[in-house]
């Protein structure tokens, strides 16, 4: 159950990774376009990447995912990072859907550098999973942040940042 759950893990991840990769060239196609049949046909199939490609593919990516954490118990440091690294996909992912919903708008265009900055960011940020799964770096929590693992360490991190936090009683 653990291998096909795995497969299904692994391909969807391509799915969703491949479709944050070509969402930048897609938007960035929209420069050359006026109203019209290519524009209209450029955003549907912009919508069908994002909409029946990349989305469901998160969806099965991160609920897979969450089932393999579950059964295989990975509680390690490496995999916590990895973690906060797929959630700033998820939130990339998002940005996607947001440009679409603007950008095939009247007068709308997506520039050079918001294509660099994108793709360069899906690029990077898919390799530093990649990399993090592979290489499952030693990661010694107590060097970063040994106080938070103290009972009572993040209370005093709290009261360090934001000072009392008490709710007043009336």
């Amino acid at each position: 159950m653990t291998t096909l759950l795995k497969f299904v893990h692994l391909g969807a991840i391509a799915l969703w990774s491949g479709g944050l990769i070509a969402l930048p060239y897609l938007f960035w196609q929209r420069r050359t376009l006026e109203a019209g049949l290519d524009l209209d046909r450029l955003h549907r199939v912009t919508r069908l990447v994002y909409v029946e490609l990349a989305s469901p593919a998160a969806f099965v990516a991160i609920g897979s995912g969450t089932a393999l954490i579950f059964l295989q118990a990975t509680f390690a440091e490496w995999f916590s990072l990895k973690m906060v690294l797929v959630g700033i996909m998820a939130m990339l992912h998002v940005v996607a859907g947001l440009i679409l919903m603007q950008l095939f708008l009247p007068q709308r265009k997506f520039t050079k550098l918001s294509y660099v900055s994108l793709m360069s960011a899906y690029i990077a940020l898919i390799g530093a999973i990649l990399w993090m799964v592979l290489a499952k770096p030693h990661i010694d929590s107590n060097q970063i942040a040994a106080h938070l693992f103290e009972p009572g360490g993040l209370g005093r991190l709290v009261h360090q940042l934001l000072g009392e936090t008490r709710m007043p009683t009336p």
